[in-house]
């Protein structure tokens, strides 16, 4: 692979950020750009992402190719969902993008599936985006205007993480899986120890892992914080792709024998054991032995953290001729059309069903609470990927995140269960030969090719009801003053500040009936509050803002850029912080929303609610080349606070013209008329 001119270190992350660079320097810290050769792009993120294609007057897509995914708004309880659907063919067939109808499965699984290329880089406005990385892609999860901008052929920016090394020693035990090794990377290192860095797994403990294993692991690098996961394509990459007769997109990819990394760790597979993550935090990891015994009322595989046929299979020949506790309800939420037709031709589909199972249409679902929502204070184990409050669309809710093996042995008991413990007091043997790999013909008919772009030009964007505009926002002002609405604590995720969940998602299109629920998790007088000071003051003829305050790793979890979105249609100016999660910290820049970091933390806990703050030469802070600190004073307490940004130029132009849309928007009126205009 070539490395564009620039020294690398060996590892294959550092090998393909090279390949892909566009411009700065690869070294820890700095910002770089890189060329996206792929996009992905799904319902929930996609409308904002098609709309900001239109508002910066895109005619086509300029990447090798880009795939609109319709995975997690799919249930229809109204029209909402459906005019969503509606607007995002009009959008895919207007732009030259793929287009995967509602059914055919989650995007990640299913990108592997049809899509994925070794050593090709993908920006997805799904933070999960990194699985691709199981196939050695270099797959980024960003914000969507982002995608936007690398669907207009514009470079992904981001800071240049460190590249952490794992090696992987060892077989995995019976009873033991995929799921189980992420978790033990987030029991040792939790929800934030891989900020600013890419995983690169090695070793050669890879050889007992397929690539949807690979796929399990690297989905959840996005819960460890990571910017991605790499691994390198081998031998279990080239037999995924022959099973999906795609063998001709394989190219072997791999480290250099002496790769150098910035951090290191290893893991010795066979010293694993199952591992549970307790209600609240992916990080929350623990012993599955350490809790078994607590009640289980319900259990649910799928999700792009659990993608591969193999995941399903082996829970149906635990269930096969047994029956799933009473009062246990056991939901079986395949990941991709395919996955469901490979189970049923298998037989695992009928057994999975004999023994109570409830199989639902393949997408994300229950992942991102759009049904199989728990009983308030019920425990639901899930081989999904996060257990943040209240994702699960039940806000009082107990979901534990574990392994398809611990989940199903749950099913049966009643009772967490450590599926070692199951099979030695039933006699069960460890299911031996399952099947990982497609065995079918593949069934392309649920995916919809770009059209020629003479017949994209004449399409009509279908908009219903539903479907608002994007607010206008304004430019940010030199002196910010205004209230404290809302003072929030660690690991505020994207979540709690836009909720997911089938009372909320259905109004994605919509923002100002979407910002209704904007941190009614954390408060749910918040809203109003936010509109009636907005109101009142521009009635009065002021900007209307106001600030929230926050601890470590705000805006962790979802890429979801309406948790940036909808505070600022309410007015939101600044966020002041202890530290950021990387997508949400973008995700402010790209709609105006100014994101500030206490030079010492400890003066977050002297500022209070309903506080007023002022800041003032805002715009000297956001000079190209000024020094990035500004003072915060807190008028209600007569105090000071020292406080920085860390925005490169390119952002600090955005955030000051109100948001990316509107710096663009001047970029572009500013150029001179080109000849024959």
């Amino acid at each position: 692979m070539a490395a564009s001119g620039h020294a690398t270190n060996g590892s294959l992350a550092h090998r393909l950020i090279a390949d892909h660079l566009v411009d700065g320097e690869p070294e820890p810290g700095s910002e770089i750009g890189l060329r996206i050769d792929q996009t992905l792009t799904q319902d929930a993120t996609g409308t904002l992402v098609m709309q900001e294609l239109e508002a910066i007057g895109l005619d086509r897509v300029r990447t090798e190719l880009s795939v609109q995914y319709v995975d997690h708004n799919i249930l229809q309880a109204d029209g909402r969902n459906a005019e969503d659907h509606a607007f995002l063919r009009s959008a895919a067939r207007r732009f030259g993008v793929w287009y995967s109808k509602a059914g055919n499965g989650v995007s990640h699984p299913v990108h592997m599936q049809r899509f994925g290329i070794p050593g090709r880089s993908l920006a997805g406005s799904d933070s999960h985006t990194c699985a691709a990385g199981a196939l050695g892609m270099l797959a980024i999860g960003t914000g969507g205007l982002e995608v936007a901008l690398a669907m207009a052929g514009r470079p992904l920016r981001l800071t240049m993480p460190e590249i952490w090394g794992i090696r992987l020693t060892g077989a995995l035990p019976e009873w033991v899986s995929a799921k189980d090794v992420v978790l033990e990377m987030l029991r040792r290192h939790g929800v934030k120890g891989g900020v600013n860095r890419i995983i690169e797994y090695h070793g050669p403990g890879l050889a007992g892992l397929s690539a949807m294993d690979r796929h399990v692991i690297a989905n959840m690098g996005a819960e460890l914080g990571a910017t991605t996961t790499v691994f390198p394509a081998d031998e279990a990459v080239r037999d995924f792709l022959r099973s999906e007769g795609r063998e001709d997109a394989y190219r072997p990819l791999a480290a250099d024998p002496d790769a150098r990394y910035d951090r290191a760790d290893e893991i010795d597979l066979s010293a694993l054991e199952p591992l549970i993550a307790r209600p609240t935090s992916p990080g929350n990891v623990v012993p599955v032995r350490e809790v078994a015994g607590e009640r289980a009322d319900q259990a649910v595989l799928g999700s792009s953290a659990n993608p591969g046929l193999r995941d399903y299979a082996v829970a149906a020949a635990m269930v096969r001729g047994r029956q799933t506790a009473p009062g246990v309800s056991f939901d079986v939420n395949p990941t991709s059309r395919e996955t469901l037709l490979d189970l049923t031709r298998s037989g695992a589909v009928s057994d999975l069903v004999a023994a109570g199972a409830r199989i639902h249409q393949a997408g994300c679902l229950g992942c991102i609470g759009m049904g199989q929502a728990p009983a308030a204070g019920r425990n639901s184990l899930r081989t999904f990927p996060r257990n943040f409050p209240g994702r699960s669309g039940t806000e009082d809710d107990r979901v534990w995140l574990c392994s398809p093996e611990t989940a199903t042995a749950s099913a049966l008991t009643g009772v967490i269960t450590d599926p070692r413990d199951w099979a030695a007091e039933v006699g069960a043997d460890h299911p031996a030969g399952l099947p990982t790999l497609r065995r079918e013909p593949v069934n392309k008919a649920m995916l919809e090719p770009p059209l020629p772009p003479d017949e994209a030009a004449r399409v009509e964007l279908e908009r219903g009801p539903g479907v608002s505009a994007l607010p206008e926002l304004a430019p940010m002002p030199d002196t910010l003053c205004g209230p404290v609405l809302l003072k929030a604590g660690d690991d505020v995720s994207t979540d709690e500040i836009s909720p997911a969940g089938a009372k909320a998602l259905p109004f994605r299109s919509d923002i100002p009936r979407l910002a209704d629920f904007t941190f009614t998790r954390l408060d749910p007088e918040y809203p109003r509050r936010a509109a009636e000071h907005r109101d009142r003051a521009e009635r009065d003829g002021q900007d209307g803002g106001h600030l929230v305050v926050a601890g470590d790793n705000y805006g962790q979890g979802s890429s979801r850029e309406h948790a940036a979105l909808t505070p600022r249609y309410l007015g939101l100016r600044a966020v002041l912080a202890k530290s950021y999660a990387r997508i949400h910290w973008q995700n402010l820049a790209n709609f105006g929303v100014l994101a500030l970091e206490f030079d010492d933390p400890a003066d977050y806990d002297r500022i209070h609610q309903d506080d007023e703050l002022r800041l003032e030469h805002v715009h000297e802070a956001l000079a190209p080349d000024a020094e990035p600190v500004l003072t915060a004073v807190n008028v209600t307490r007569d105090e000071r606070y020292r406080l920085r940004h860390n925005l490169p130029p390119g952002r600090r132009a955005a955030v000051r013209a109100g948001g990316v849309i509107p710096a663009l928007a001047a970029e572009e009126s500013g150029k001179p008329e080109k000849p024959g205009a």
